[in-house]
């Protein structure tokens, strides 16, 4: 009698991670982590790429998403009820391979903590503005859509879901070879 043995697929690559930014990880940041954690799935790259969110102030530590972000997010498949703010530590940048922010004052903020955009001595994170990945948009930041109505949330969705797909098309492109 012949035994079939289960073939265990064990990856050779190393995981990717990747870090969304804002102020306060209620909004935005958890957004964007919820949207390409969906797209990361999708595309049946969950065992590559790890995905996280956090803010770069305290106000909303342990908290979920605010519940307009998660109602929009709800209406077009995302779910965010399981996330929770946490605050940027400076033990970011060595953990994470992207950390991705959704505007220039979190951009500098970021910047300043961890000592720069690109990585080096101890810092394995690249810095990079969102929407720098959302090349059909005109949009160079994403709009915090805390103090506004709706609206906000669902034009924060678009430019969201845009970015997402040129970061995953950015990072899961193989390396290109220079021919030698």
């Amino acid at each position: 009698m012949f035994r079939v043995r289960a073939r265990t697929s064990v990856s050779t690559q190393p995981k990717l991670s990747v870090l969304f930014v804002c102020m306060g990880n209620i909004c935005r940041s958890p957004t964007a982590e919820g949207v390409f954690r969906k797209l990361v799935e999708d595309a049946g790259l969950a065992d590559r790429i790890e995905v996280d969110s956090a803010g770069t102030h305290a106000y909303h530590v342990g908290d979920p998403p605010d519940p307009r972000s998660q109602a929009a997010a709800a209406a077009r498949g995302y779910d965010l009820s399981a996330l929770r703010g946490r605050q940027l530590s400076e033990y970011d940048a060595e953990r994470f391979d992207y950390v991705i922010v959704m505007d220039r004052g979190n951009f500098n903020r970021v910047t300043r903590l961890f000592g720069g955009a690109e990585p080096s001595d101890g810092q394995r994170a690249q810095v990079r503005l969102f929407m720098d990945f959302a090349v059909d948009r005109p949009e160079v930041e994403v709009p915090d859509p805390y103090v506004g109505g709706a609206e906000g949330f669902e034009l924060v969705l678009d430019m969201i879901e845009a970015a997402a797909a040129g970061l995953l098309a950015e990072i899961s492109a193989p390396p290109v070879s220079n021919g030698t």
